[in-house]
């Protein structure tokens, strides 16, 4: 079985949309600590529980979390592949800047070479004459 790893752009968009509230990335912790229904998760929340399924639906069109029917109760799980696979992303933007950082530092670590040399062939008029 062949795992694909990288994110298409419309993938990143949705993840980065998902997780960029405060709501949604709470539903997603809860959800990987333990499935959990919807009614359970809105009942944690100060909000309505249509509020609240608009926040699983927005993780779930992003594949964060996954829903299930059972019964009457729609669970709700994360979705590990698709965290890691957002985890990568965001080890290959932090490998990026590391590089971008190192070479920063071995710019600065070279020694500074001396001022432009006096081509015109004068003297230093400090020099004494």
């Amino acid at each position: 079985m062949v795992v694909q790893t990288e994110l298409s752009e419309a993938e990143v968009d949705r993840v980065f949309h998902a997780l960029a509230t405060s709501t949604r990335r709470d539903i997603l912790r809860r959800t990987i600590e333990r499935e959990q229904s919807v009614s359970t998760l809105a009942t944690e929340y100060e909000m309505s529980f249509a509020a609240v399924q608009k926040h699983v639906a927005v993780l779930e069109t992003a594949n964060l979390i996954v829903k299930r029917a059972e019964g009457r109760e729609r669970l709700v799980r994360a979705n590990p592949e698709m965290i890691a696979r957002a985890r990568a992303l965001l080890a290959r933007y932090e490998e990026l800047w590391r590089s971008r950082i190192a070479r920063l530092d071995d710019l600065l670590a070279e020694t500074p070479r001396s001022g432009p040399a006096d081509t015109t062939g004068t003297t230093n008029p400090q020099q004494g004459d």
